[in-house]
């Protein structure tokens, strides 16, 4: 039996913070989300506990009366805790070396195992098309834990929102984006 991860990236938001809001074109993207899930099977909606993916969710979670439930490894990383006005090409930086930490913030490799075992615990659980809703950064580090070619180029490309499906089956794990 296949099991189906959905990993979606929040809808524009207005900014960064942990209470940012979606934008007005964010809570449309969010409707029209929902409409592409409508139809298939949803089990569960786990989501980062920062408002701007709640909201990308929750028409979806409305619409299938499907408990949102929230998991604070799903927040998005934190490069630093200080301001970095070279906060780009510092992130850039922590993919090609993914230990590399800045000011109380996580590496790369810290990161992706926090989200990585969300994923795993999920492939292990009763589910069978679970939806994960996070962010940016931390969405392409999990992708690269299953595809080694994901980089800060792919990153860099992502939209919002933007969507994977990642199945297993017989302990094989596939990533394919489904949409963008």
């Amino acid at each position: 039996m296949a099991k189906h991860i959905y990993v979606i990236r929040h809808c524009e938001a207005h900014g960064q913070s942990s209470d940012a809001s979606l934008t007005e074109q964010g809570f449309q993207q969010a409707e029209v989300l929902a409409d592409f899930f409508t139809g298939k099977k949803i089990d569960r909606i786990i989501a980062s506990p920062f408002l701007r993916a709640i909201q990308t969710i929750e028409p979806l979670s409305k619409r299938g009366n499907i408990n949102i439930e929230i998991d604070e490894r799903l927040a998005e990383r934190i490069l630093s805790t200080r301001d970095l006005p070279d906060w780009y090409e510092k992130l850039q930086a922590t993919f090609t070396d993914m230990d590399l930490k800045f000011d109380n913030g996580e590496s790369s490799n810290e990161a992706m195992k926090r989200i990585v075992n969300v994923v795993e615990e999920t492939f292990k659980s009763e589910s069978e098309h679970t939806m994960i809703v996070s962010h940016g950064n931390i969405m392409t580090l999990l992708l690269k834990n299953y595809n080694s070619d994901v980089d800060f180029q792919f990153w860099t490309l992502l939209s919002n929102p933007d969507v994977f499906q990642l199945s297993v089956k017989d302990h094989e794990v596939t990533l394919e984006r489904i949409l963008e």
